[in-house]
């Protein structure tokens, strides 16, 4: 082990179709600053099959180091894999904090990933920083009705689990990183778990945990039939939908589309929730959003409570009326 890499911010990379994905270069932007402060390195980790071609973006994006774990049975995703790969790693770098983003694969892969390296762990965090030399995380907690700081023990390795959206993503400079290429000796054959079947979610938009806006509705739609308004006013705004847990339990969209304590945790600039009461479950999946709109008929809806802009009256006349403003707002003025 180096000297140095104790010092060291290492980025758990997650990518996509051969790029990495958003939550990638908002980790890099983190990671950097906190490098900087402890005099240490960046190390970007990619594991996948095909991915060498990541390395120069990850160098642009902040890395000193990309570390390319490239093997079949890297790809698609699977705990087990990715577990026999990243543990010796780090057992043997030990670097001072690990950055895995809160998406599915990182919430699965983390907690595993510290019980097997004996490592202390800090999920859904929206901060991390150095306080007189300690390296302390800020995390809501209560269904966000607080904010807890919690800080790491001085020895021994460190995993913070990030929130998406809660930074700005790294921006690509001139500038080129060291790549390693990581021997994979993984054995299929001794692997518990295998993907049979992905089924995907067709979506035009950006996944829910990237989108900047958010569009969504709850049991006051009324039915499936309905979230085409929601479609609508999304395609105006360059926006995703989501859901609350409601009309995910009737069928009436997919699970992915569910925000909320059972679903998904979001962080966008705008949220626009549309008939969703606003139950606790659901808020502490959407209460850290920059702006939350509200509309709902009912005066006492706990949504309002949180909401920045409250409009009550019927979804079924607004919605409609706001998706039309939006598409003029966009076109310009007409002659």
């Amino acid at each position: 082990m180096s000297p140095d890499a104790a010092r060291d911010v290492w980025v758990l990379v997650e990518q996509a179709g051969g790029a990495p994905r958003k939550i990638t270069y908002e980790l890099l932007a983190m990671a950097r600053g906190l490098a900087d402060a402890l005099s240490g390195r960046v190390t970007a980790l990619a594991l996948g099959a095909g991915v060498e071609g990541l390395a120069a973006d990850l160098g642009a994006r902040g890395a000193d180091r990309v570390l390319l774990a490239d093997a079949p049975v890297l790809e698609p995703y699977t705990t087990d894999a990715h577990l026999e790969v990243v543990a010796p790693l780090l057992r043997e770098a030990r670097p001072a904090l690990v950055l895995i983003g809160s998406t599915a694969a990182g919430r699965d892969l983390a907690p595993r990933l510290a019980a097997r390296v004996d490592a202390g762990i800090v999920t859904d965090c929206a901060a991390v920083g150095l306080e007189d030399g300690r390296l302390v995380a800020t995390r809501p907690v209560m269904t966000r009705k607080a904010i807890a700081r919690v800080g790491f023990a001085p020895d021994g390795l460190r995993i913070a689990v990030i929130l998406p959206n809660v930074a700005p993503p790294a921006a690509a400079a001139e500038r080129a990183a060291e790549v390693v290429n990581v021997p994979v000796a993984v054995d299929p054959a001794k692997l518990r778990t295998r993907v049979v079947e992905v089924r995907a979610v067709a979506r035009e938009t950006v996944p829910l945990t990237e989108a900047d806006i958010i569009v969504s509705g709850g049991r006051g739609l009324r039915g499936p039939e309905h979230f085409a308004l929601l479609d609508a006013l999304a395609a105006a705004l360059g926006a995703a939908v989501g859901s609350s847990r409601p009309p995910v339990d009737s069928g009436w969209v997919p699970h992915d589309y569910e925000i909320g304590q059972t679903g998904k945790t979001v962080n966008p600039q705008l949220y626009i929730a549309c008939g969703i009461s606003g139950a606790p479950q659901h808020q502490a999946g959407m209460s850290g959003a920059r702006c939350i709109v509200a509309i709902n008929k009912d005066v006492q809806a706990p949504i309002f409570q949180i909401a920045s802009y409250g409009v009550v009256g019927d979804l079924f006349q607004i919605v409609p009326l706001l998706t039309e403003g939006v598409r003029k707002l966009k076109a310009g003025p007409t002659a």
